[in-house]
């Protein structure tokens, strides 16, 4: 297979990936740092025989792509901060009805309106759990413009494989800058599975507790609601035993396949000292990597965070010590807190600025 060489802003190559995945609707609002996505999807989804709309708010973005989704096709939105907030009641509802669809969000400085053009990762909670009740999403994170193209991709075919709203949680940093990256001539696509006519629209028969997709238009009958339903899709709300059952389903077809979703590297296992790293500040970390080559130090790098793969954790068997440095107050380092005995160092940064390689070899420095 043969590849192209070009020069992309992160937030155009997450344009481009979805294209390459078979992206047919795009409904969105642009919001700072992450309108260059909208904005090339406007340009290039037309052409493609796709569907691009501005709607009035995030609110109604994310309701054109569940609808956009059940007619079959794969849907996408992209936004940041405020707007991913006006999103979570629509995003329960994706999981609620087993919504197959991809949310981008470039991270921005928060709460509230913040910092707009500034880099940050302090919605990587809101992801997981934004929405109320309990339900399981799939989030990734990109460190490079490579991975936009390659990681959007990815959540399209994991959004299709187990019914589920995926998340592409990038940040400003990521969005913005400029790099070489190489473009396949063809992405692997994986399909929705079928759904066998005459059988409940929400009945799993299958090991992996994903029922098929009965798309509208194609003579199915099928009622779609986010309140309580059983197999047929017909509101059950009152049946403690039926929820219990729905809700327990939707939950382990996502965390039964946790070790399939999982994607991370992992350099230095026997280091005493190891850097736990998601999105922009993995950059800091293989620069000092790069320049302490000599030093016991050990990496994960994390580009799946939900469902959190803490198995790879417990590959850094002389582990003394876990360093985190993200660009919020220590989101993610209090989730490996809870997976491991020895210490956890959280590396808070906020303000928009990535870690520099001094801040963080000052702490890998520090007493123990």
């Amino acid at each position: 297979m043969t590849s192209r060489l070009e020069f992309w802003q992160g937030n155009t190559a997450c344009a481009e990936g979805a294209l390459a995945a078979g992206c047919t609707f795009f409904g969105g609002y642009p919001i700072t740092p992450s309108t260059e996505v909208a904005e090339h999807m406007a340009a290039k989804l037309p052409k493609k025989g796709g569907v691009f709309i501005q709607m009035e708010d995030e609110i109604a973005s994310m309701a054109s792509i569940i609808g956009a989704s059940w007619t079959g096709s794969r849907a996408m939105t992209a936004t940041s901060g405020p707007g991913f907030s006006l999103m979570m009641e629509n995003i329960g509802y994706a999981a609620m009805t087993e919504t197959p669809c991809v949310i981008v969000n470039v991270q921005r400085g928060g709460p509230s309106t913040g910092q707009p053009t500034m880099s940050a990762q302090g919605d990587m909670m809101q992801v997981r759990f934004g929405s109320h009740g309990d339900y399981a999403i799939i989030a990734l994170c990109p460190a490079t413009v490579q991975e936009m193209y390659e990681l959007t991709v990815k959540a399209f075919n994991l959004a299709d494989q187990y019914r589920v709203p995926v998340f592409l949680m990038a940040d400003e940093t990521i969005g913005h800058m400029r790099e070489k990256i190489l473009i396949p001539e063809t992405v692997g696509r994986v399909g929705r599975k079928q759904f066998v006519p005459g059988t409940p629209p929400f009945k799993a028969t299958d090991p992996d507790l994903v029922p098929g997709f009965p798309t509208f238009g194609t003579g199915q009958h099928v009622h779609v609601t986010g309140l309580t339903h059983d197999e047929r899709g017909y509101p059950c709300a009152t049946n403690p035993r039926l929820h219990m059952a729905l809700v327990k389903r939707l939950v382990d077809k996502i965390e039964n396949a946790r070790d399939t979703i999982a994607d991370y590297d992992i350099t230095n296992p026997d280091a005493e000292q190891v850097f736990v790293a998601y999105g922009g500040p993995v950059r800091t970390v293989m620069q000092v990597m790069h320049d302490k080559k000599e030093a016991n130090i050990g990496f994960l790098r994390l580009r799946t965070v939900w469902p959190f793969p803490e198995k790879a954790l417990a590959k850094f068997k002389n582990a003394k010590r876990f360093l985190v440095p993200e660009m919020n107050l220590g989101q993610i380092a209090r989730e490996i807190e809870r997976h491991v005995k020895v210490p956890v160092t959280s590396i808070p940064k906020l303000g928009g600025d990535l870690h520099t390689p001094a801040e963080l070899v000052a702490v890998l420095e520090e007493k123990v």
